[in-house]
């Protein structure tokens, strides 16, 4: 994508402004200024406020928001802070979030209770596993992708290898979602993110070293440079003060909201690029391992990489615009909140529709006559509880029937698809088939 313009030097602006003009501008407050939080290559295409030109227009938004401003830990490559405001765009937004995503309200009442529960997880991790992926250019169908993942099949190319591989480090953040992060963890994440498609494999799992080639950001249609990271001989100490960061207590009066301090993160790796490839991936890993952290339990269910993907210039030019304004991280948090309250969204909309779909087949079970009212029960009860294993002395005990009816009833269930048979030992057990919805669905 092309490199949003940079704006005008605010040094400049002064000088050419008489003392009266000057005055007059900063106590003005046109009411357009605060719509939206233009960076000054979108405010330079829109009409200005009347009686202002666009220059002055610029230097009262900059003069209102580094009122606002608050410095982060993060240095540019020159040893300038980053830093973002808390404007009412983000103070309207993390409420929502908090309710919505950390609260026991509306969606959360659905998983918590359900279930289900597992299987909205795994939905959840293959879905952000295939989006992160092809945002990084993996080329392959849903269809395929989900398929692998479900069956366990091997990749067959390099883009389904990181579709799995993108899998495997989501559960591995489960794993370790209430341990501190480390370089080590990164580094794992890394690994286990990059397996087997790096053209170096040895570059698995190591931030780049000062003899290796640095990689930096380039727009594949123009070929300009967009990003420039800092030196390698730099990565390890910018690394740790990351995870120092992402650790550490808020300071005495200097309150970090959670949620800004996650989305910091996945700015803050993706910025730095300590690997030589995957860093997007391992910077939205990061995000995840965050936010379940610090107690926002949702996210085991929430892909923000499905949305990021339908837009992924509007994802790139939030990093652009805040390289390009003073390092104001303001842009890249405004979007980011907006993306995770969309997705959170999704998700009410998914387990609604999954919801809906369960109570009609539900109601479809109770009309197949091909099933016995104990068959009925049975596979009602697999449907909503998916993890749940029968045997035949179960389903004897439940029905008081002979051994040999709870058998048939069973097999016939297995026979029809609506059951999958295992053992234990020499033990006959039974669970619920894959997609059970879909064979339900198929049954007349």
């Amino acid at each position: 994508m092309k490199k949003p313009a940079t704006p005008p030097d605010l040094g400049n602006i002064f000088k050419n402004l008489s003392h009266d003009r000057l005055i007059e501008i900063l106590t003005s407050s046109p009411a357009s200024i605060i719509k939206k939080y233009f960076h000054w290559d979108e405010l330079r295409r829109r009409p200005a406020p009347e009686g202002f030109t666009h220059e002055e227009w610029w230097l009262i938004l900059k003069s209102g928001r580094q009122q606002l401003e608050r410095e982060t830990p993060l240095l540019d490559s020159q040893g300038t802070p980053f830093s973002y405001s808390l404007t009412n765009h983000i103070l309207e937004k993390l409420p929502r979030i908090d309710a919505q995503a950390k609260g026991a309200i509306g969606v959360s009442e659905q998983v918590i209770n359900s279930g289900q529960r597992d299987r909205y997880v795994i939905s959840s991790l293959i879905e952000e596993a295939i989006t992160s992926s092809q945002l990084e250019g993996a080329v392959t169908t849903r269809k395929e992708a989900s398929n692998m993942l479900r069956t366990g099949r091997a990749p067959r190319d390099k883009s389904e290898q990181m579709i799995l591989n993108n899998f495997m480090a989501m559960n591995k953040i489960l794993s370790f979602k209430n341990e501190d992060i480390t370089p080590e963890k990164i580094c794992e994440l890394h690994r286990v993110v990059t397996e087997h498609t790096l053209d170096d494999e040895s570059a698995t799992g190591r931030i780049q070293r000062p003899s290796d080639k640095r990689v930096s950001v380039w727009d594949e249609t123009t070929g300009d440079v967009l990003h420039t990271p800092p030196p390698a001989k730099e990565l390890e100490k910018r690394m740790q003060k990351l995870c120092d960061f992402a650790n550490s207590p808020d300071e005495e009066g200097q309150y970090l909201h959670p949620i800004i301090r996650a989305i910091i993160l996945h700015f803050w790796l993706a910025y730095d690029h300590p690997f030589e490839d995957g860093n997007g991936r391992t910077a939205r890993a990061l995000f995840y391992w965050s936010m379940l952290k610090q107690g926002y339990w949702l996210f085991e269910f929430v892909s923000i990489s499905s949305l990021l993907r339908k837009a992924p210039t509007a994802y790139a030019r939030s990093y652009l615009y805040t390289e390009t304004d003073d390092n104001d991280l303001t842009y890249f948090i405004i979007y980011q909140l907006e993306i995770i309250l969309r997705a959170i969204k999704e998700l009410e909309k998914y387990i609604e529709r999954k919801s809906q779909e369960v109570k009609q087949i539900d109601h479809y079970i109770r009309d197949l006559s091909i099933l016995n009212h104990r068959q009925k029960a049975l596979a009602a009860h697999a449907l909503k509880n998916s993890n749940a294993t029968y045997s035949i002395e179960s389903h004897q005990r439940s029905h008081s029937i002979a051994y040999a009816t709870s058998r048939s009833d069973l097999l016939k269930l297995v026979k029809l698809g609506i059951l999958q048979q295992f053992k234990i030992g020499k033990a006959l057990r039974f669970r619920a088939a894959d997609q059970l919805e879909h064979v339900l669905q198929q049954i007349g």
